[in-house]
């Protein structure tokens, strides 16, 4: 996203996603907190901006209350980071009379004699590293150590008052252990950020980020997808649509098959969406692959997301019709992937569709099929507002998309697993009806926004040497009921 608003200097946290959403980084010089439950990825962030400063030859520092250095290593280990000298770990030890468990006396040695001690360390360490960063890890132990929510305050205070005259950047982690409640550094800090983790009833753990404040600046508001991967974390920008206008030529694009391109009134437009609608077995990815075999003819690269069926079949079946989409993608000429809708946020869908229209000039892309998506999404309302800027943000780039949805049900009334159609530029409905003793197709064209298209309703057939449309039906009643009569008007099946 570009930012028009002119920004103070800011400390990026090296995550590209992220620091969009902060509009690159935080205001150095001020305090922020980074909070969420254990497992959400707090610590792989807090180094990830540590290793962030000391690439720009930045004094770092990280203070642990509740990790040892060696665990920090080790999670920097796995993440295949080496540890810039430039990064200073100071471990917070407890004292000896806490270690020895014949020393101990509460008498003696009071919450607030610890309090203080641990204080004077976090300082003491402060003033002989004079970082420009630091991260506090975790505020959950200064608030178990204060006992009270007003000493806690206080404390938070004196925290914030002393980094300020050290001009340092300070981001604080929580982890939410103490008391998920006690909201007083949200009110203290500069900004605040929220992690979540959501457990679904099957596949991968969600995790989402979202920023819920941060005082006098620009961010991207709502949730944010984000995933933990080797190298780090990733974050996944809402889409907004409206950001990403860009002009082109609108033409109308053939399928190659005339018939088809004669029930669209000429051809589907670039920078529209196509939804073809029809129950299991209709060949709706056939009908969308006509127009990434266009594509490929004008010289343009086509792209193809496939939740539902397994590459190796699709590419083995269509073949054997004379349909070489392996030599397509081999040449380049296609990308085609497989989706895992339980293993893959819809954050993460979004940044994988944008990434390759706009790393490699996509102009056609098929998402088969829409019910695959909506496993990832079980929220109707949110699958239709993420389709929904998914569509738009492809028209705007001038793509043509193909969405296909699967209905409930063989014959007779239909019906959509999301009311989605209303989305699309174009709706293609495919139908089985029984005539003669067989089990028939028929396409028809319910909705197209641009231009002129046929009413009529044709038969077509697969085969083995693929689609083959008919002319219209005209002789027949009662084909989207499934059991047409025959009139005696004239006309036939193909």
């Amino acid at each position: 996203m570009a930012w028009t608003l002119e920004t103070p200097d800011k400390a990026a946290f090296g995550i590209v996603g992220l620091d969009d959403i902060l509009a690159g980084g935080l205001v150095r010089d001020r305090f922020y907190l980074l909070e969420g439950n254990p497992g959400t990825g707090k610590t792989t962030i807090a180094l990830q901006f540590l290793l962030d400063g000391a690439a720009q030859d930045e004094k770092t520092l990280y203070i642990t209350l509740s990790e040892t250095e060696e665990e920090l290593r080790e999670v920097a280990t796995s993440h295949g980071w080496d540890f810039d000298p430039r990064i200073a770990v100071f471990e917070v030890i407890p004292p000896e009379s806490l270690l020895d468990a014949n020393r101990e006396q509460s008498l003696l040695y009071s919450s607030d004699l610890e309090l203080g001690e641990t204080v004077q360390q976090i300082f003491d360490a402060v003033d002989r590293v004079k970082p420009t960063r630091i991260v506090l890890d975790s505020l959950s132990e200064i608030r178990l150590l204060a006992g009270s929510s007003l000493r806690y305050r206080r404390q938070i205070l004196a925290f914030k008052h002393y980094f300020a005259r050290h001009a340092t950047t300070v981001l604080m982690l929580d982890d939410l252990t103490a008391d998920a409640l006690d909201k007083t550094v949200h009110s203290v800090a500069h900004g605040v950020i929220r992690l979540e983790e959501l457990a679904p009833d099957y596949g991968a753990q969600r995790r989402r980020l979202r920023v819920i404040k941060y005082r006098g600046q620009n961010f991207r508001g709502g949730f944010h997808d984000y995933t933990i991967v080797p190298g780090g974390v990733r974050v996944f920008p809402r889409l907004v649509s409206l950001e990403h206008r860009t002009g082109f030529t609108r033409e109308q694009l053939v399928s190659g098959s005339a018939e088809l391109d004669a029930l669209l009134g000429g051809g589907i437009e670039t920078g529209s969406s196509a939804m073809i609608l029809g129950p299991s077995g209709t060949g709706k990815t056939l009908f969308a692959i006509q127009y990434v075999l266009a594509a490929a003819a004008r010289g343009e690269r086509a792209a193809m997301f496939i939740f539902d069926e397994e590459i190796g079949l699709l590419l083995e079946r269509t073949r054997q019709m004379g349909y070489d989409l392996e030599g397509l993608r081999d040449a380049g000429k296609l990308l085609i992937e497989q989706v895992d809708a339980a293993e893959l946020t819809p954050g993460e869908f979004t940044h994988k569709v944008r990434s390759l229209v706009a790393e490699h000039a996509v102009k056609t892309v098929v998402i088969d099929s829409l019910n695959g998506y909506r496993a990832a999404m079980p929220n109707e309302n949110v699958l239709v507002l993420h389709i929904h800027e998914l569509l738009q943000y492809l028209n705007r780039q001038g793509a043509t998309t193909f969405l296909t949805v699967a209905e409930h049900g063989l014959v007779g009334d239909m019906a959509t697993p999301a009311q989605v159609t209303h989305l699309a530029d174009t709706v293609i409905l495919l139908r089985y009806f029984e005539a003669f003793g067989r089990v028939r197709r028929a396409i028809s064209i319910v909705k197209k926004r641009a231009g002129t298209h046929e009413d009529t309703i044709r038969e077509y057939q697969i085969g083995s040497k693929g689609l083959g449309i008919g002319a219209p039906l005209e002789g027949f009643q009662g084909m989207l009921r499934g059991i047409p009569t025959f009139t005696g008007k004239g006309g036939d099946l193909a």
